[in-house]
C-alpha cells in the first residue's frame, strides 16, 4: 500500500468512521464500546481526527478505531475502511485470508428480496407509527425486512444507481440502542441514496439533499423529490464527481424525460442537521453546488425527520424558510 493511500484512510473523518461502525455520535461523544460505559466517555477531536476514552484509555485515529472495534489486524482494517468509504487502493500483498475482502458486491444475492418487499411488525412500527412515512414512499424505496439467527429485526434498504441497478444494501438494526446499528454486505456502494429520482426531474424542479435515508424518506413523504448523503461527516470522491456532473452554475442535469439540447435547470435545497457535522456537510456541498439553498431547522428539531414529525403532529404543510 502506498503512503498516500494510507494517508487517505487516516484522513477519513473519524466521526463518520464511528457512525459507519454503528456507534451513535452526538456532540463529538459516544458510549465507549471498549468497556462497560453508561455515560458517553469516548470523545472525538475533529481538528486532529482522533478519538480517546478518558476512562479506559483507548485512543487513536480511524484505522485504530476499526482495528480495535472489529478486532482486525492492520491490513484488514485498512481494507475494510477502503471498501466502506469507496477509497481505491492499488494492488498490495495480502495474507491468505484477505483476498476474500476484495470481492465485488453480489447484487444477484439480494435482488430477489426487493422484488416483493415484506415488512415485519417491527419494521411497520418503525416506518409507519414512529416515522409516520407515506406508504407510497416505502413502496418506491422498496424497503423490506428480515430477522437474523438471534431474532434481531433488521430493515433492509436497497441502493440503486441512476439506471436502477442494485449497487448496495444497508441493513438497519431496529432494536433501539443496539450495536451495530448498521450492516453493509461486502462490496456495497452505499453512496448517494435514491439516485433513480434524478430521472423524474422536470425543468424548474426543486431537489432536496438530505442527510441519510431517514431524512430522505421524510422529505419524500412531505411531497418533495430528494436524494441523501449516507453520512453527515462523509462525502466520498465518487459522490463529489457525480454531484459536479450536474452541479454547474446554475445547477443543471439532463434526464431521459427531458428532450432537446437545453439544460434542465434544477434548484438544490438542504436542511442541514443542527450540529457541526451537518453544517460541515452543507459547506462541502456548497463547493460542489454553489447555488445550494440553506434552510434552517427549528431549534427543537435536530434533523429533518424531527421537523417532519412535528409538522405531521400539528397537521401543517412543509414550510420552506431560508
Amino acid at each position: 500500500m502506498e503512503k498516500y493511500e494510507l494517508q487517505k484512510l487516516r484522513d477519513l473523518p473519524i466521526e463518520g468512521v464511528a457512525e459507519r461502525l454503528g456507534l451513535r455520535v452526538s456532540r463529538h461523544k459516544c458510549l465507549c464500546p471498549f468497556h462497560a460505559d453508561n455515560h458517553p466517555s469516548l470523545s472525538f477531536k475533529v481538528s486532529k481526527n482522533t478519538f480517546r476514552c478518558f476512562v479506559c484509555g483507548a485512543s487513536g485515529g480511524p484505522i485504530d478505531l476499526v482495528m480495535k472495534y472489529l478486532g482486525k489486524p492492520f491490513l484488514e482494517a485498512c481494507r475494510w475502511l477502503a471498501d466502506e468509504h469507496n477509497v481505491i487502493l492499488s494492488d498490495a500483498k495480502f495474507t491468505q485470508k484477505e483476498p476474500s475482502l476484495l470481492c465485488n458486491f453480489e447484487a444477484s444475492r439480494y435482488e430477489r428480496f426487493f422484488e416483493r418487499p415484506w415488512l415485519n411488525g417491527e419494521a411497520r412500527k418503525f416506518l409507519f407509527e414512529e416515522r409516520r412515512l407515506d406508504a407510497r414512499v416505502v413502496r418506491w424505496c422498496r424497503l423490506t425486512s428480515w430477522k437474523d439467527k438471534q431474532q434481531v429485526p433488521w430493515l433492509q434498504i436497497p441502493y440503486y444507481d441512476r439506471e436502477g441497478k442494485l449497487v448496495g444494501v444497508q441493513n438497519r438494526n431496529l432494536v433501539k440502542g443496539a450495536i451495530p446499528r448498521f450492516r453493509f454486505p461486502q462490496g456495497s456502494e452505499c453512496s448517494i441514496y435514491n439516485l433513480p429520482v434524478l430521472n423524474m426531474l422536470k425543468p424548474g424542479d426543486e431537489l432536496f439533499i438530505t442527510e441519510g435515508c431517514s431524512d430522505c424518506w421524510a422529505m419524500l413523504s412531505a411531497g418533495h423529490k430528494a436524494i441523501a448523503i449516507p453520512s453527515a461527516t462523509l462525502l466520498t470522491k465518487k459522490d463529489i464527481e457525480l454531484l459536479k456532473h450536474f452541479g454547474d452554475r446554475p445547477p443543471v442535469i439532463r434526464c431521459a424525460a427531458h428532450s432537446g439540447d437545453s439544460p434542465l435547470a434544477i434548484q438544490f435545497h438542504m436542511f442541514p442537521d443542527r450540529d457541526e457535522p451537518g453544517e460541515r456537510l452543507f459547506l462541502q456541498l456548497k463547493d460542489v453546488l454553489p447555488s445550494l439553498v440553506h434552510h434552517q431547522l427549528p431549534q427543537d428539531c435536530k434533523d429533518f425527520s424531527d421537523y417532519y414529525l412535528k409538522l405531521k403532529i400539528v397537521n401543517c404543510p412543509l414550510s420552506i424558510v431560508n
